[in-house]
């Protein structure tokens, strides 16, 4: 899907979005993810952060988002958002352990349907609904109730974890919230940490 969240849209209402709210799209991916499958797969599926999809703690689909430069230097990035669901993968065909998690396939969870037409076009009406929120409320994850269905979906939160952090560096805590900002809080030994990116292992 390709987003411009920082153009108006007049007729729909829509302000440009700030770019600082930009990070919510793949969370809002997620949540969308989680809508779709539970209402066509009948499953019932929760985020690990920022974006992975989760059944019985299993890896089931991920989120990505890319910016892209504007046409001209005065004009706001577009983004780009893929989305990657295992569908009817066997088990023989699925990868091994991805980012530390096994991975499974909405055929292998038992979903009641694995027709990839109505998934998709429930999932597009999905983020669809959640992008309007979202743009209706000027990009505020807070006000578009977005903040509160990700919280309510994310598995993370309450979880010791291990985050891998980008520049390679580790932290080892509790994830104890989501900020408005869609950062991951964790709380350390060493106090509490706001982390924009990482890879997150989930600890038993």
């Amino acid at each position: 899907m390709l987003l411009r969240p920082g153009e108006a849209v007049p007729d729909r209402g829509w302000l440009p979005a700030a770019p600082t709210g930009y990070g919510w799209l793949p969370l809002l991916a997620g949540v969308a993810l989680v809508e779709a499958v539970a209402r066509l797969a009948e499953l019932d599926a929760t985020l690990k952060w920022p974006n992975d999809l989760l059944i019985n703690d299993a890896k089931c689909a991920g989120v990505l988002a890319e910016a892209v430069p504007g046409r001209t230097p005065d004009q706001p990035p577009a983004i780009v958002l893929g989305i990657g669901l295992n569908v009817t993968l066997r088990a023989d065909e699925l990868p091994e352990n991805p980012t530390g998690l096994p991975a499974t396939s909405l055929q292998l969870a038992g979903a009641a349907a694995t027709d990839r037409d109505p998934l998709l076009r429930a999932l597009l009406r999905s983020v669809a609904d959640w992008y309007d929120r979202w743009r209706s409320a000027g990009g505020d994850a807070v006000a578009s109730g977005l903040r509160d269905a990700y919280l309510a979906a994310c598995a993370t939160v309450g979880r010791e974890v291990r985050v891998l952090l980008p520049n390679g560096e580790t932290e080892t805590g509790t994830a104890v919230g989501v900020d408005p900002n869609g950062q991951l809080e964790v709380t350390t030994a060493t106090g509490n940490r706001t982390l924009a990116a990482g890879d997150v292992l989930h600890l038993r």
